[in-house]
C-alpha cells in the first residue's frame, strides 16, 4: 500500500548527482551524467605504480621543485613556501626586528674561536689562561644580557602591534640573533638600522 513501485526511476538511489556531469563555462551540461562506477574507476590509482622508473623520476622532480621553492622563499621571504617554523606575521616581524639591529651576539662564534686559539697558544702560561677564561665568561654574560634585553624589547613591540606574542617567539628571535647575518635563513629582508614599523 505504501511501498514504492519497482520501476520508480525517480528514487534517490537511481538519480546520479548532476554536479558531476561535464559542464561548459556558462554552467550548461555538455553531455549525459557519467555513471558512478565510471567516475570511481577514473579516480582509481594503483597502489604500486606499474612503471617504477617513471614514478621514481616523478618523485625526484617533485622533491627538486619543493627544494627550489624553499630556496627561493628563503631568499625572497615568500611565506607560501617557507618552512612552518618560519611562517606567520609575528615571526616575520621578529626576523625584521633582529635583522635591523647591530648585535654583538652574532659575532659570538668568532670571538669564541679567537679565545680558543689564544688558549691553545698560551696553554703553558696559567696566568694568560686565567685571563682568557675570565674574558670568555664576560663575553658569554654580555651575550646573555643582550639577548634578554632584545627579546624584552621585541615582546613590547609585538604586544603593541599584534596585541599578544606567540609562544616560543623569544627563543626564535634569540637563536636568529646569535647567527651571523649572512648565514641567516630566511635571508634578511631589511637593512641594519631600518625602520620596520
Amino acid at each position: 500500500m505504501f511501498g514504492r513501485k519497482k520501476d520508480d526511476s525517480q528514487s534517490p538511489a537511481n538519480v546520479e548527482p548532476a554536479d558531476s556531469a561535464p559542464e561548459t563555462t556558462d554552467g550548461r551540461k555538455t553531455g549525459p551524467t557519467p555513471k558512478r562506477s565510471a567516475q570511481q574507476a577514473s579516480r582509481q590509482r594503483p597502489l604500486v605504480p606499474t612503471d617504477r622508473k617513471a614514478a621514481k623520476e616523478a618523485d625526484r622532480q617533485r622533491r627538486i621543485e619543493a627544494q627550489n621553492r624553499l630556496r627561493i622563499a628563503n631568499e625572497t621571504g615568500d611565506e607560501r613556501y617557507l618552512m612552518p617554523r618560519d611562517q606567520g606575521a609575528q615571526k616575520r616581524y621578529a626576523r625584521n626586528f633582529i635583522d635591523s639591529r647591530w648585535m654583538f651576539s652574532e659575532f659570538m662564534m668568532f670571538v669564541i674561536f679567537a679565545f680558543l686559539i689564544l688558549s691553545l697558544t698560551f696553554n703553558q702560561n696559567l696566568g694568560v689562561q686565567m685571563y682568557v677564561q675570565g674574558a670568555l665568561w664576560v663575553v658569554i654574560a654580555l651575550v646573555i644580557i643582550e639577548l634578554i634585553v632584545t627579546t624584552i624589547l621585541l615582546k613590547r613591540r609585538l604586544v603593541a602591534k599584534f596585541g599578544s606574542m606567540d609562544r616560543g617567539l623569544r627563543m626564535y628571535a634569540a637563536m636568529r640573533g646569535m647567527q651571523f647575518r649572512k648565514l641567516r635563513l630566511p635571508k634578511p629582508q631589511v637593512k641594519r638600522g631600518a625602520n620596520i614599523d
